[in-house]
């Protein structure tokens, strides 16, 4: 059994590669780059494809259809960046790899803390030696109202590493949880809006809510509100992030995504100009502080990852039951 493995980092993921492979009887293929149709033929062989966070377009779907793929798995939660459409018109199913909620969870409690205590703009003060207190006055989370939308697995440990702190927390989700329910209170989307003073996203990415975050909801939000997304950029419209941000609407943000991501990150980018503009101007904000789509990069999630996505192309090969398949 052949695979071919997209976006391969010999830094990190190669030993788990090598030992699971040698374990499962598995054959790799391996790129350094996201798969392009210039780059297509080498899933030649492969009935099974491995992929990160790259868009997989109808004309790449249907190019990788050509070669033999079978199957497309992905060494992410999400799978936005897949046109599912595309993937069923010709006959490719799709599975992904659910790594455990800890570490989105861990860091989104950190650029929640870094947001209200003003850390940037503290840690940037500090580089230049100015060490006045004027402009860094923070505030205390047990002072505040939390609002967590999507109380899945990341979202309900996110309440469980925040049920410490003494904040008071709520919740909106389209299924609720018992368990959550013990720490927090579900409420509508409009009492979100309304009540939290921090408001943090860990819903997937569909059509029904993108851009949930935009001038109208914003509009309905307190003033001086805390943006908080680890989930996927274009659940935040761009350009009404920045419009709040500097109206002071948005009192503070932490991402560590954004929209129009695809094509950025994971890559040495540092002598391109590049043609993200809405990303430049949130990097330059002194209440914004913007990672690279890090939150799930923890040493347990790349090998989780890599070992779930090599074993759901055994499962789908030999027809037996495969938890990771979405489609």
């Amino acid at each position: 059994m052949q695979v071919t493995v997209y976006n391969f980092r010999e830094y990190d993921e190669k030993k788990y590669f090598d030992a699971y492979a040698e374990e499962l009887g598995i054959t790799l293929v391996t790129c350094p780059d996201a798969p392009t149709l210039d780059n297509v033929s080498l899933a030649k062989g492969s009935e099974c494809i491995d992929i990160l966070t790259s868009k997989m377009t109808p004309e790449l779907i249907a190019a990788l259809a050509q070669q033999g793929v079978r199957y497309i798995t992905t060494r992410t939660i999400g799978y936005d960046h897949i046109d599912m459409k595309a993937c069923k018109e010709h006959g490719i199913t799709v599975g992904n790899a659910p790594y455990g909620p800890n570490g989105v969870a861990d860091y989104t409690v950190m650029l929640l803390l870094m947001s209200i205590r003003k850390a940037k703009q503290i840690l940037q003060r500090t580089n230049i030696q100015d060490y006045t207190l004027k402009g860094n006055l923070g505030r205390e989370l047990k002072d505040m109202t939390v609002g967590i939308i999507g109380t899945g697995r990341i979202g309900k440990t996110v309440i469980q590493n925040l049920s410490g702190f003494g904040c008071k927390m709520i919740a909106y989700d389209l299924y609720e949880s018992e368990e959550v329910q013990k720490l927090a209170t579900y409420v509508s989307l409009e009492e979100i809006w309304s009540q939290a003073d921090i408001i943090s996203l860990h819903t997937p990415l569909t059509d029904d809510n993108y851009h949930l975050i935009n001038a109208e909801t914003i509009g309905k939000m307190k003033d001086g509100v805390v943006l908080i997304n680890t989930a996927r950029g274009p659940l935040v419209e761009a350009e009404a992030l920045l419009a709040a941000i500097e109206s002071g609407k948005i009192g503070a943000a932490g991402l560590d995504v954004v929209e129009n991501e695809f094509g950025l990150y994971y890559y040495d980018r540092k002598n391109d100009v590049l043609d993200n503009r809405e990303l430049a101007l949130l990097r330059s904000y002194p209440n914004v502080t913007v990672t690279h789509h890090m939150a799930f990069y923890t040493d347990n999630c790349v090998k989780t990852v890599v070992e779930d996505s090599l074993r759901s192309c055994v499962c789908f090969v030999n027809g037996e039951k495969n938890p990771w398949q979405v489609s």
